[in-house]
């Protein structure tokens, strides 16, 4: 039996998809059916769906963190049922959903009220669902004359306007408009869910005060309520705001697409002379289903649009980052120079540069901010602007590190901080003058093949401003390699979870070290993937390479 997946990714998005053919899959693994790389939570293959017959199973594969199926840890297969939830990592999967939720606009505060519940029964309320609307205004409609005319051309009224291209704003009032005239109401608002929080998106009056009663039937029971007298009903009569706003008629119905309730329609009149009717619950209740198909295209045609926009965003700040990364290393007499960048999305936080010193020296630059994606990248962009003003005025590693953290911790958000390591080498002398700020100790590979770390420095930049970072030095033979790296390199992983680590990348360096610069980084960045077996990169991989000659 064919079901359906409702997806709630751990970027926030919302998907629904088909569960066909016999097994699915789920982890942060390129091999599975469905991959979530950047979920850290996931195991690279964490849990599978499996067809049983009609059925279909869900069985945990040796996870780190464990799957869970309603809040309780899956020790064993299980068999599904409709409306399951299975959460793993910062995943949440519902199985056989009817449809995907939409996100919603922003709020507007201040306009509705949510009373406690009342004590006392609705003695005058009716109440329907969807279907009774349907059945009884399909009866209403049978029987002609003027009476028939007037629910029909409000329905043709409301399929003419809804179906015209319109923003969410502009759908938003239209629909309340439609809903006012349809009933003759004098008030109404117009709410949506976001977040299981209604919201109202457009109103006609102001301090509607709606009981929870009324709000939890219409969302969670999916129904339409008419209080045609609140002075006779036993749950309104007694509430002093229905008697200061002068409610004397009310109806509140969902906006139901399908089965599923993205929020709800209310309406009110103090007119005593003109009650609400069970043929104006029906049709309000038909003109919202409407709408609610509307609004939902609408919300996603509004998403895929945003969507549209990012991916253009993203693609204008990638080049823009590449403009600021070098475009080839520098030739320097002496030294044989390259570098790398790949970021593991489409922007990254990963930095690296040249800077050329007088008397022939080179500066050389690598960071690495925290986190990913734009907000790392924007940071990684003013982060290289600094850097390059700073080297102007200061010949020393440390003093300019140093003035560097201080900046960077005046203009860096409380939860990002960058790793960053700078030397100067002098291709002359050999000499290597450098600072570290809490980055990845760079190695020196000698050319007889033995490694040496370089040590020391002090804490990351952009915590705490008052830090003075120490210079250290370090002497470069001929043939001696300096490499420095960013952690996105020993730490990248393969399916089985294992780091690419140290001692892989100092073997290939060994092994390597008498070819150019060029073909050493190659050859690591080749070993990197190889290792990784077509696993989803997780960060940033950035390489500096400079072999004195």
């Amino acid at each position: 039996m064919s079901r359906e997946l409702l997806i709630h990714a751990p970027d926030g998005r919302v998907s629904s998809m088909p569960l066909n053919g016999s097994r699915l899959a789920v982890g942060r693994s390129s091999s599975v059916e469905l991959s979530f790389p950047d979920d850290s939570g996931l195991s690279r293959q964490h849990f599978a769906f499996e067809s049983q017959g009609d059925d279909w199973t869900i069985q945990d594969l040796g996870s780190k963190n464990g799957t869970f199926v309603n809040n309780i840890p899956l020790k064993a297969r299980l068999v599904l049922q409709p409306g399951d939830r299975i959460t793993a990592g910062h995943l949440t999967i519902v199985y056989a959903p009817e449809s995907k939720k939409a996100a919603a606009a922003p709020a507007e505060p201040g306009v509705v009220v949510f009373d406690g519940e009342q004590k006392g029964d609705t003695t005058t309320s009716a109440a329907v669902t969807l279907e009774g609307a349907l059945s009884n205004q399909t009866l209403l409609l049978e029987r002609g004359g003027a009476k028939a005319s007037a629910p029909l051309q409000a329905l043709i009224k409301a399929g003419e306007q809804l179906s015209e291209n319109r923003s969410l704003e502009e759908l938003f009032q239209v629909i309340l408009g439609l809903a006012i005239e349809a009933v003759n109401a004098q008030r109404g608002v117009v709410m949506i869910l976001e977040n299981d929080n209604l919201v109202p998106r457009a109103h006609k009056g102001e301090g509607f005060r709606i009981s929870t009663k009324v709000r939890d039937q219409v969302i969670k029971e999916k129904k339409s309520i008419l209080v045609q007298n609140t002075a006779l009903d036993e749950a309104f009569k007694a509430r002093m705001s229905i008697v200061e706003q002068r409610v004397h008629t009310m109806m509140a119905v969902p906006l139901q697409a399908k089965d599923r309730v993205i929020g709800l329609v209310y309406v009110d009149s103090p007119f005593i002379l003109r009650e609400f009717t069970r043929d104006d619950l029906s049709l309000l209740t038909l003109m919202a289903n409407v709408a609610a198909a509307r609004v939902v295209n609408a919300l996603l045609a509004e998403a895929e649009q945003a969507e549209r926009i990012l991916k253009r965003d993203l693609t204008q700040a990638a080049e823009i980052q590449r403009a600021i990364l070098p475009e080839h290393a520098p030739q320097v007499t002496g030294l044989d120079i390259a570098g790398y960048n790949l970021p593991c999305r489409t922007v990254g936080g990963d930095y690296y540069g040249f800077i050329n010193y007088p008397q022939g020296r080179v500066g050389l630059a690598l960071g690495d901010v925290s986190g990913k994606g734009m907000p790392a990248a924007l940071m990684v962009m003013a982060f290289e602007a600094r850097l390059r003003v700073l080297a102007e005025v200061e010949d020393s590693a440390a003093a300019l590190v140093t003035r560097l953290n201080k900046v960077t911790c005046y203009n860096c958000p409380s939860n990002r901080f960058i790793t960053f390591f700078y030397g100067i080498l002098d291709p002359a002398t050999g000499q290597l003058a450098y600072a570290n700020g809490g980055h990845n100790p760079p190695f020196v590979v000698r050319a007889s093949g033995q490694v040496e770390a370089l040590t020391g420095g002090g804490p990351v930049l952009g915590i705490l401003p008052i830090i003075s970072y120490k210079q250290e030095q370090a002497q470069l033979e001929p043939g001696d390699l300096l490499v420095i790296y960013s952690d996105g390199v020993t730490e990248a992983t393969n399916t089985a979870d294992e780091e690419f680590g140290e001692e892989r990348l100092t073997e290939v360096l060994r092994n390597r070290r008498d070819e150019p610069a060029s073909a050493i980084v190659s050859a690591v960045i080749e070993s990197v993937n190889q290792f990784a077996l077509g696993a989803p990169q997780a960060d940033d991989i950035t390489l500096v390479i400079a072999r004195r000659t």
